[in-house]
């Protein structure tokens, strides 16, 4: 009998994920959705017709109780709720009796050797191994989504490409094609990999809304806003992982330390940040026309 995912648990709504994610399991038409809130924070608002339930993200009973009847778990959970919170995600869903888990990745292919080596996505790798493990001994399943860096998040915030001050960085020099994707390609990912079950079962799925690199973007950029005075800075990627080297061994384990970690991954060839097979057709989603790209970096460039 094929695997039907109806009923779907989405974690971490109200965050940059899964507050795009929502309204797009709803706008399916196809699933059930419940969102499970944390029960000691602010309380946060949904659209009608989502099922809401309180949790204690600390208790594998209270997330039990809460996956009762589900037949999936999305996890969009930010990074302070990697590792430990979403351990205990799924340990509720296998007592649950959930099948099919998918965990907050949405970013670089941890699969490959070198940027699953990054102390950045050592949390990441953890759960993978551990849903791995859980595979193989009950019979909840997984999918790993892996959309390259957020396209239109990632201009808006400096960070793929800074645009702020016309004076973007391009780490050794910019060159390095990526994939990336939009927030709504992801979106749509997830909800691919709930209709295809079967075909996304225990595996890594991997997308793109586009193939670019930072000089490609600064040239977009001068493009679409030629009364811009562009002064770019190359700055090297080894400088920028030595210093958070020296921070990860003082313990200083914040967001200057692991930041310099992920533009590695992302902008070093070697780490393979350009997708050579893509799920795209099975999820459903459409890459982007040069003038999308253009469009949604004229939208997003910083002042």
């Amino acid at each position: 009998m094929a695997t039907v995912l109806k009923n779907v648990a989405l974690v971490g709504a109200s965050g940059n994920v899964g507050k795009v994610v929502l309204p797009a399991l709803l706008a399916a038409n196809k699933f059930t959705v419940t969102v499970l809130r944390r029960a000691s924070s602010s309380p946060s608002t949904f659209p009608d017709g989502v099922r809401v339930v309180d949790v204690d993200f600390s208790s594998v009973e209270s997330l039990t109780a809460a996956l009762a009847g589900q037949d999936a778990v999305v996890s969009t959970v930010g990074s302070a709720a990697l590792k430990d919170e979403q351990k205990r995600l799924i340990d509720a869903a296998v007592a649950a009796g959930v099948k099919r888990f998918l965990p907050s990745e949405f970013g670089c292919d941890l699969t490959k050797e070198l940027p699953a080596k990054l102390p950045v996505f050592a949390a990441k790798v953890e759960i993978t191994r551990y849903l791995e493990d859980k595979a193989k001994t009950t019979p909840l399943t997984y999918t790993l989504v892996y959309s390259g860096p957020f396209f239109d998040w990632g201009l808006q915030y400096n960070f793929i490409f800074k645009s702020a001050g016309s004076k973007p960085v391009l780490y050794d020099g910019g060159n390095t094609v990526f994939s990336s994707s939009t927030l709504d390609a992801v979106a749509q990912a997830v909800v691919g990999v709930l209709l295809k079950p079967e075909e996304t079962k225990n595996r890594a799925v991997r997308f793109q809304s586009v193939a670019i690199s930072q000089r490609q973007l600064l040239d977009i950029a001068k493009e679409v806003a030629p009364e811009r005075d562009w002064q770019p800075e190359v700055v090297k990627l080894d400088d920028l992982t030595k210093a958070a080297d020296e921070r990860l061994a003082k313990g200083l384990f914040d967001q200057e330390t692991f930041t310099p970690y992920i533009l590695r991954a992302i902008n070093d060839e070697r780490y393979e940040p350009k997708f050579e097979k893509l799920d795209n057709e099975l999820l459903g989603i459409k890459q982007l026309t040069q003038e999308e790209v253009k469009a949604i970096v004229k939208k997003t460039l910083s002042d």
